[in-house]
Protein backbone atom coordinates (compact mmCIF):
# COMPACT_ATOMS: atom_id res chain seq x y z
CA UNK A 1 0.00 0.00 0.00
CA UNK A 2 1.60 3.41 -1.33
CA UNK A 3 2.03 5.49 2.02
CA UNK A 4 1.56 9.64 1.76
CA UNK A 5 4.59 10.98 3.56
CA UNK A 6 4.12 14.82 4.53
CA UNK A 7 7.17 17.37 4.59
CA UNK A 8 7.02 20.67 6.20
CA UNK A 9 8.74 24.10 4.11
CA UNK A 10 11.45 25.76 5.94
CA UNK A 11 10.19 28.62 7.97
CA UNK A 12 10.46 31.92 5.93
CA UNK A 13 13.11 34.45 6.57
CA UNK A 14 13.28 37.07 8.68
CA UNK A 15 15.22 39.36 7.13
CA UNK A 16 14.51 41.31 4.31
CA UNK A 17 18.08 41.13 3.33
CA UNK A 18 18.31 37.84 2.60
CA UNK A 19 18.32 37.11 -1.34
CA UNK A 20 14.36 36.56 -2.78
CA UNK A 21 13.54 32.88 -3.47
CA UNK A 22 14.39 32.13 -6.87
CA UNK A 23 12.03 29.68 -9.60
CA UNK A 24 13.62 26.23 -10.71
CA UNK A 25 14.78 28.00 -13.54
CA UNK A 26 17.36 30.59 -11.53
CA UNK A 27 14.95 33.76 -12.13
CA UNK A 28 13.60 35.55 -9.11
CA UNK A 29 9.97 35.14 -8.48
CA UNK A 30 7.63 38.06 -8.16
CA UNK A 31 5.85 39.09 -4.85
CA UNK A 32 2.89 37.57 -6.22
CA UNK A 33 3.89 34.58 -6.91
CA UNK A 34 5.70 34.31 -3.76
CA UNK A 35 2.59 34.95 -1.83
CA UNK A 36 1.16 31.79 -3.26
CA UNK A 37 1.22 28.65 -0.84
CA UNK A 38 2.67 25.84 -2.18
CA UNK A 39 1.42 22.90 -3.31
CA UNK A 40 3.17 19.85 -5.13
CA UNK A 41 2.68 16.61 -5.25
CA UNK A 42 5.77 14.05 -6.32
CA UNK A 43 6.05 10.32 -7.03
CA UNK A 44 8.99 8.43 -6.28
CA UNK A 45 10.63 5.48 -8.16
CA UNK A 46 8.92 2.99 -5.94
CA UNK A 47 5.44 4.41 -6.32
CA UNK A 48 5.73 6.37 -2.75
CA UNK A 49 3.75 9.97 -3.10
CA UNK A 50 4.74 12.47 -0.93
CA UNK A 51 3.05 15.78 -0.60
CA UNK A 52 4.44 19.29 0.13
CA UNK A 53 1.72 21.33 1.87
CA UNK A 54 1.35 25.29 2.80
CA UNK A 55 3.01 26.05 5.85
CA UNK A 56 1.21 26.91 8.72
CA UNK A 57 -0.94 29.73 8.83
CA UNK A 58 -1.80 30.13 5.63
CA UNK A 59 -5.38 29.23 4.03
CA UNK A 60 -5.58 25.82 2.53
CA UNK A 61 -7.11 24.95 -0.74
CA UNK A 62 -11.18 24.34 -1.32
CA UNK A 63 -12.01 21.28 -0.45
CA UNK A 64 -12.62 20.30 -3.98
CA UNK A 65 -9.16 20.89 -5.22
CA UNK A 66 -7.52 19.24 -2.95
CA UNK A 67 -9.88 16.55 -4.25
CA UNK A 68 -9.23 16.89 -7.39
CA UNK A 69 -11.11 17.39 -11.05
CA UNK A 70 -11.51 13.47 -11.92
CA UNK A 71 -13.70 13.51 -8.56
CA UNK A 72 -15.78 16.37 -9.33
CA UNK A 73 -16.62 15.16 -13.00
CA UNK A 74 -17.24 11.84 -12.13
CA UNK A 75 -20.12 13.30 -9.23
CA UNK A 76 -21.40 15.93 -11.85
CA UNK A 77 -21.51 12.59 -14.29
CA UNK A 78 -23.51 10.10 -12.15
CA UNK A 79 -26.42 8.49 -14.03
CA UNK A 80 -29.62 10.06 -12.96
CA UNK A 81 -33.07 8.60 -13.51
CA UNK A 82 -34.63 9.52 -16.57
CA UNK A 83 -37.82 10.80 -17.03
CA UNK A 84 -38.65 8.80 -19.84
CA UNK A 85 -38.41 5.21 -18.59
CA UNK A 86 -40.79 6.70 -15.15
CA UNK A 87 -42.69 7.22 -17.67
CA UNK A 88 -42.90 4.17 -19.79
CA UNK A 89 -42.85 1.68 -16.79
CA UNK A 90 -46.10 3.77 -15.37
CA UNK A 91 -47.52 3.64 -19.47
CA UNK A 92 -46.64 -0.60 -19.29
CA UNK A 93 -47.92 -0.90 -15.67
CA UNK A 94 -51.82 1.10 -16.98
CA UNK A 95 -51.23 -1.63 -19.83
CA UNK A 96 -51.02 -4.87 -18.15
CA UNK A 97 -53.89 -3.64 -15.46
CA UNK A 98 -56.09 -2.84 -18.55
CA UNK A 99 -55.58 -5.64 -20.54
CA UNK A 100 -56.42 -7.74 -17.05
CA UNK A 101 -59.24 -5.95 -16.60
CA UNK A 102 -60.29 -6.64 -19.96
CA UNK A 103 -59.37 -10.52 -19.92
CA UNK A 104 -62.01 -10.76 -16.72
CA UNK A 105 -64.33 -8.53 -18.31
CA UNK A 106 -64.71 -10.97 -21.63
CA UNK A 107 -64.40 -14.28 -19.03
CA UNK A 108 -67.79 -12.94 -17.01
CA UNK A 109 -69.82 -12.01 -20.05
CA UNK A 110 -69.26 -15.35 -21.81
CA UNK A 111 -69.26 -17.90 -18.67
CA UNK A 112 -71.33 -16.18 -15.93
CA UNK A 113 -73.39 -13.26 -16.19
CA UNK A 114 -74.55 -10.74 -19.40
CA UNK A 115 -76.32 -7.63 -19.66
CA UNK A 116 -79.21 -7.27 -21.61
CA UNK A 117 -82.32 -4.48 -22.20
CA UNK A 118 -85.55 -5.21 -22.86
CA UNK A 119 -87.21 -3.67 -25.70
CA UNK A 120 -90.47 -4.78 -26.43
CA UNK A 121 -94.02 -5.05 -23.99
CA UNK A 122 -94.28 -9.18 -24.93
CA UNK A 123 -93.16 -9.88 -20.75
CA UNK A 124 -95.22 -6.57 -19.06
CA UNK A 125 -96.20 -6.77 -16.32
CA UNK A 126 -93.64 -8.93 -15.47
CA UNK A 127 -90.37 -6.90 -17.16
CA UNK A 128 -91.50 -3.75 -18.58
CA UNK A 129 -89.48 -1.42 -22.07
CA UNK A 130 -86.94 -0.06 -20.19
CA UNK A 131 -85.49 -2.31 -17.61
CA UNK A 132 -82.09 -3.33 -17.94
CA UNK A 133 -80.77 -7.51 -16.93
CA UNK A 134 -78.62 -9.24 -15.50
CA UNK A 135 -78.47 -12.94 -16.98
CA UNK A 136 -77.16 -15.95 -15.20
CA UNK A 137 -75.54 -17.71 -17.96
CA UNK A 138 -74.15 -20.39 -15.39
CA UNK A 139 -78.16 -21.50 -14.32
CA UNK A 140 -78.55 -24.38 -17.09
CA UNK A 141 -75.31 -25.24 -17.55
CA UNK A 142 -75.19 -28.69 -19.14
CA UNK A 143 -75.20 -31.93 -16.76
CA UNK A 144 -72.00 -33.74 -15.88
CA UNK A 145 -69.86 -33.97 -13.21
CA UNK A 146 -69.62 -30.70 -11.72
CA UNK A 147 -73.44 -30.68 -10.71
CA UNK A 148 -72.64 -31.15 -7.48
CA UNK A 149 -70.55 -27.93 -7.49
CA UNK A 150 -72.00 -25.61 -9.72
CA UNK A 151 -75.56 -24.49 -9.16
CA UNK A 152 -76.92 -25.94 -12.50
CA UNK A 153 -80.46 -27.28 -13.18
CA UNK A 154 -82.69 -27.94 -15.67
CA UNK A 155 -85.26 -26.32 -17.22
CA UNK A 156 -88.84 -25.87 -15.80
CA UNK A 157 -92.15 -25.10 -16.79
CA UNK A 158 -92.65 -21.29 -15.57
CA UNK A 159 -88.84 -20.44 -16.20
CA UNK A 160 -87.83 -17.32 -17.87
CA UNK A 161 -85.49 -17.88 -20.25
CA UNK A 162 -82.90 -15.92 -22.91
CA UNK A 163 -82.60 -17.27 -25.87
CA UNK A 164 -81.26 -16.50 -29.24
CA UNK A 165 -84.13 -15.76 -31.73
CA UNK A 166 -84.36 -19.48 -33.62
CA UNK A 167 -85.63 -17.25 -37.04
CA UNK A 168 -82.49 -14.60 -36.41
CA UNK A 169 -79.62 -16.06 -33.98
CA UNK A 170 -78.19 -12.82 -33.65
CA UNK A 171 -81.22 -11.43 -32.21
CA UNK A 172 -82.30 -12.23 -28.40
CA UNK A 173 -85.26 -12.98 -26.69
CA UNK A 174 -86.81 -13.18 -23.56
CA UNK A 175 -89.61 -15.30 -22.43
CA UNK A 176 -91.25 -17.49 -20.23
CA UNK A 177 -90.89 -21.39 -20.38
CA UNK A 178 -94.44 -23.44 -20.91
CA UNK A 179 -94.01 -26.84 -22.87
CA UNK A 180 -91.34 -28.91 -21.59
CA UNK A 181 -90.11 -31.92 -24.48
CA UNK A 182 -92.64 -34.06 -24.26
CA UNK A 183 -95.62 -32.44 -22.92
CA UNK A 184 -98.97 -31.95 -25.01
CA UNK A 185 -99.79 -28.07 -25.41
CA UNK A 186 -102.66 -26.13 -26.45
CA UNK A 187 -104.78 -22.73 -26.00
CA UNK A 188 -108.57 -22.12 -25.50
CA UNK A 189 -110.22 -19.29 -25.37
CA UNK A 190 -106.44 -17.42 -23.77
CA UNK A 191 -106.32 -20.18 -21.36
CA UNK A 192 -103.67 -22.53 -21.26
CA UNK A 193 -103.39 -26.56 -20.55
CA UNK A 194 -100.72 -28.68 -20.69
CA UNK A 195 -100.99 -32.56 -20.69
CA UNK A 196 -104.83 -31.88 -20.09
CA UNK A 197 -104.61 -29.48 -17.00
CA UNK A 198 -105.01 -26.02 -17.14
CA UNK A 199 -102.08 -23.82 -15.87
CA UNK A 200 -102.64 -21.09 -12.97
CA UNK A 201 -100.77 -17.91 -14.25
CA UNK A 202 -100.90 -15.27 -12.02
CA UNK A 203 -98.41 -13.14 -14.00
CA UNK A 204 -100.45 -13.20 -17.34
CA UNK A 205 -101.92 -10.05 -18.65
CA UNK A 206 -104.71 -10.47 -21.71
CA UNK A 207 -107.36 -8.00 -22.87
CA UNK A 208 -111.19 -9.47 -22.46
CA UNK A 209 -113.65 -9.67 -24.56
CA UNK A 210 -110.82 -9.59 -27.35
CA UNK A 211 -110.94 -13.37 -29.19
CA UNK A 212 -108.48 -14.04 -31.76
CA UNK A 213 -108.93 -17.84 -33.30
CA UNK A 214 -105.10 -19.09 -34.10
CA UNK A 215 -103.65 -17.12 -31.07
CA UNK A 216 -106.43 -17.59 -28.75
CA UNK A 217 -107.28 -21.00 -29.34
CA UNK A 218 -103.65 -22.79 -30.46
CA UNK A 219 -103.09 -24.98 -32.40
CA UNK A 220 -105.82 -23.75 -34.47
CA UNK A 221 -105.48 -23.64 -38.20
CA UNK A 222 -103.64 -20.40 -39.12
CA UNK A 223 -104.63 -20.77 -42.33
CA UNK A 224 -103.01 -17.02 -44.22
CA UNK A 225 -101.95 -15.40 -40.54
CA UNK A 226 -99.56 -12.89 -41.57
CA UNK A 227 -97.30 -13.43 -38.37
CA UNK A 228 -97.07 -17.12 -38.51
CA UNK A 229 -93.25 -18.13 -40.20
CA UNK A 230 -93.65 -20.31 -43.44
CA UNK A 231 -91.09 -23.05 -41.54
CA UNK A 232 -92.66 -22.83 -38.52
CA UNK A 233 -96.19 -23.59 -40.56
CA UNK A 234 -95.30 -26.42 -42.14
CA UNK A 235 -93.21 -28.04 -38.76
CA UNK A 236 -96.36 -27.42 -36.61
CA UNK A 237 -98.36 -30.02 -38.98
CA UNK A 238 -96.28 -32.57 -37.71
CA UNK A 239 -97.01 -32.23 -34.17
CA UNK A 240 -100.25 -31.76 -33.58
CA UNK A 241 -101.96 -34.35 -31.81
CA UNK A 242 -105.33 -34.45 -31.42
CA UNK A 243 -105.54 -30.55 -31.39
CA UNK A 244 -102.57 -30.54 -29.16
CA UNK A 245 -99.11 -29.51 -30.25
CA UNK A 246 -96.52 -32.19 -28.61
CA UNK A 247 -93.54 -30.61 -27.88
CA UNK A 248 -90.01 -32.53 -29.12
CA UNK A 249 -87.12 -33.60 -27.53
CA UNK A 250 -84.67 -30.84 -26.74
CA UNK A 251 -86.92 -28.14 -27.38
CA UNK A 252 -89.18 -25.81 -25.33
CA UNK A 253 -92.22 -24.08 -25.53
CA UNK A 254 -92.40 -20.60 -25.17
CA UNK A 255 -95.01 -17.23 -24.35
CA UNK A 256 -94.94 -13.91 -23.12
CA UNK A 257 -96.98 -12.79 -20.26
CA UNK A 258 -97.95 -10.26 -22.16
CA UNK A 259 -100.16 -13.18 -23.94
CA UNK A 260 -102.09 -10.62 -26.17
CA UNK A 261 -99.32 -8.41 -27.46
CA UNK A 262 -96.34 -11.37 -27.88
CA UNK A 263 -94.44 -12.81 -31.04
CA UNK A 264 -93.27 -16.06 -29.09
CA UNK A 265 -93.83 -20.03 -30.37
CA UNK A 266 -97.49 -19.96 -31.58
CA UNK A 267 -95.87 -17.45 -34.67
CA UNK A 268 -92.26 -18.86 -35.37
CA UNK A 269 -91.72 -21.94 -33.70
CA UNK A 270 -89.99 -23.98 -30.60
CA UNK A 271 -86.48 -22.75 -29.09
CA UNK A 272 -83.92 -25.18 -29.29
CA UNK A 273 -81.80 -26.64 -26.04
CA UNK A 274 -78.76 -25.26 -27.39
CA UNK A 275 -80.72 -21.96 -28.11
CA UNK A 276 -80.88 -21.08 -24.57
CA UNK A 277 -78.51 -18.43 -22.89
CA UNK A 278 -79.84 -18.44 -19.57
CA UNK A 279 -82.14 -17.03 -16.82
CA UNK A 280 -83.00 -13.23 -16.04
CA UNK A 281 -81.23 -12.78 -12.58
CA UNK A 282 -81.73 -9.19 -11.36
CA UNK A 283 -83.23 -5.83 -12.55
CA UNK A 284 -80.02 -3.56 -12.16
CA UNK A 285 -81.37 -0.27 -13.95
CA UNK A 286 -85.35 0.39 -15.22
CA UNK A 287 -86.23 3.38 -16.81
CA UNK A 288 -88.90 4.86 -19.14
CA UNK A 289 -89.13 7.47 -21.82
CA UNK A 290 -89.16 11.09 -20.29
CA UNK A 291 -92.71 11.57 -20.58
CA UNK A 292 -94.19 8.72 -21.29
CA UNK A 293 -96.56 6.39 -19.35
CA UNK A 294 -96.00 3.29 -17.45
CA UNK A 295 -98.78 0.85 -18.50
CA UNK A 296 -97.87 -1.53 -15.89
CA UNK A 297 -97.01 0.72 -12.85
CA UNK A 298 -99.25 3.96 -12.78
CA UNK A 299 -99.08 6.13 -10.03
CA UNK A 300 -102.44 7.12 -8.11
CA UNK A 301 -102.85 10.48 -8.02
CA UNK A 302 -103.88 11.82 -5.09
CA UNK A 303 -102.32 15.58 -4.94
CA UNK A 304 -100.38 14.67 -2.35
CA UNK A 305 -96.92 16.14 -2.07
CA UNK A 306 -95.45 13.24 0.27
CA UNK A 307 -92.25 12.37 -1.81
CA UNK A 308 -89.94 13.94 -4.76
CA UNK A 309 -90.31 10.18 -6.37
CA UNK A 310 -92.76 10.95 -8.77
CA UNK A 311 -91.30 14.01 -9.67
CA UNK A 312 -87.97 11.79 -10.73
CA UNK A 313 -90.01 9.42 -12.41
CA UNK A 314 -92.22 11.97 -14.47
CA UNK A 315 -89.04 14.52 -15.27
CA UNK A 316 -86.28 10.86 -15.55
CA UNK A 317 -88.52 8.55 -16.36
CA UNK A 318 -86.17 5.80 -12.93
CA UNK A 319 -88.71 3.86 -11.74
CA UNK A 320 -86.68 3.55 -8.15
CA UNK A 321 -88.81 0.63 -7.15
CA UNK A 322 -87.86 -1.51 -9.81
CA UNK A 323 -83.73 -1.14 -8.99
CA UNK A 324 -82.08 -4.62 -7.76
CA UNK A 325 -84.88 -6.33 -8.32
CA UNK A 326 -85.16 -10.28 -8.78
CA UNK A 327 -86.61 -11.22 -11.88
CA UNK A 328 -89.32 -14.14 -10.58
Amino acid sequence: MSEVNQSSLPEPASSSSEPAPAGADGRPLSDDSAALPEHTTSTGAAGETSETVPPAGLPLPDAEQVAGAPDAQQTSQAPAYAPGKKSQALWTSSAQSLLMTIVIAVFVITFVVQAFQIPSESMERTLLVGDYLLVDKLHYGPPGIWDFLMPYRPIRRGDIIVFRYPVKPSDHFVKRVIGLPGDRVHLERKRVYVNGKPLTEPYVRVRRGSIEDFRDNFPAEPGLYNDVTASWFLQMRTLVRDGELVVPANSYFVLGDNRDNSLDSRYWGLVPRENVIGRPLLIYWSAKAVGGADSAEAAPQDGKLSSLRPVFERWLGIRWRRMLRLVE
